[in-house]
């Protein structure tokens, strides 16, 4: 065989070879991407990092309706100074509110120098939205700003709580319960003729009522006559 036949015989086994790896490297990313959520990142300035954000509504939530959705994102900062997220909002939501570790309201959330806070799940500070229509499966526009470093907007994925997201989720409201307001009258009635009456009236709502009354009547009479 010919040294330049030689040649074209390896090349065409190497070439062989190298197709199917690279195909099976492909279905492999494929697969990858199946299981691992493909969530939102960004960064801001040289220190400031986004990363896995995300908005999560309630389990059964509809893109027709609106309602209650949390935000979760890692916030890391690898600067030499505090960073302070000042405000989130979301397109066709507004405003979002923020609430510490414990479940009480701040205006702010603390990124320490050199460190990193997850927002968003048990026991963590959380980013909330009270009522907001979003596109379940698909992106809604979110802007961050930060007291030093600015804004910084990015399309977010939006998902149900459920699966990986099932403790994301916004907490349901505990319904208020009815109350009974009790309400009374009474009245009393007399006549110079010696006749009296009393009547009482007693509800309560809404599960009781009670009606009572009561008259009395009297007219004493006394004749004495003597003949002598």
């Amino acid at each position: 065989m010919s040294r330049s036949l030689r040649r074209g015989a390896i090349a065409a086994l190497v070439l062989a070879t190298v197709v199917p790896l690279s195909a099976c490297a492909a279905g492999n990313d494929a697969e990858t991407l199946q299981i691992k959520p493909d969530t939102a990142a960004t960064s801001i300035g040289q220190d400031l990092r986004l990363n896995n954000i995300v908005l999560v509504t309630e389990k059964g939530a509809s893109s027709d309706e609106a309602g209650p959705a949390n935000l979760t994102v890692n916030i890391a900062n690898t600067g030499s100074a505090p960073e302070v997220l000042q405000a989130v909002s979301v397109e066709g939501a507004g405003a979002a509110t923020f609430t510490d570790a414990k479940g009480a309201t701040v205006s702010e959330i603390v990124i320490p120098a050199g460190g990193a806070v997850l927002l968003g799940g048990e026991g963590q500070p959380a980013v909330h939205l009270k009522s907001a229509k979003l596109p379940v499966g698909g992106y809604a526009a979110t802007d961050f700003t930060f007291k030093t470093n600015g804004k910084v907007g990015v399309p977010v994925g939006v998902v149900p709580a459920a699966g990986l997201y099932a403790s994301f989720g916004p907490k349901a409201e505990p319904k208020a319960e009815p109350t009974a307001k009790p309400s009374g009258s009474a009245s009393a009635t007399a006549s110079p003729t010696g006749s009296a009456s009393a009547t009482a009236t007693g509800s309560a709502s809404p599960t009781a009522t009670a009606t009572g009354s009561a008259t009395a009547t009297g007219s004493p009479t006394a004749t004495a006559a003597a003949a002598h």
